[in-house]
């Protein structure tokens, strides 16, 4: 099973990152691939993290509508 996290931020060493439930976890940077950036969907597969670009696509899709939204309000 594929465990995908959202980077929220970086502190120090480390990336701040959310499951789907919210959940968070701390992941050593040095494990992530060198372009990560806050935003970015990672999925952990056996013991490497990989981006997904498409999730992270979707994610800036629905966050950008919500955006407008609430703009139009």
């Amino acid at each position: 099973m594929e465990l995908s996290y959202t980077i929220d931020r970086f502190e120090g060493t480390f990336a701040v990152c959310e499951d789907r439930d919210r959940h968070t976890i701390l992941i050593p940077v040095n494990l992530l691939p060198k372009d990560c950036a806050e935003g970015d969907v990672i999925i952990k597969i056996s013991n490497m993290y990989v981006k997904d670009p498409k999730a992270t696509d979707d994610a800036e899709r629905r966050i950008k509508e919500k955006m407008e939204r609430l703009i139009k309000k």
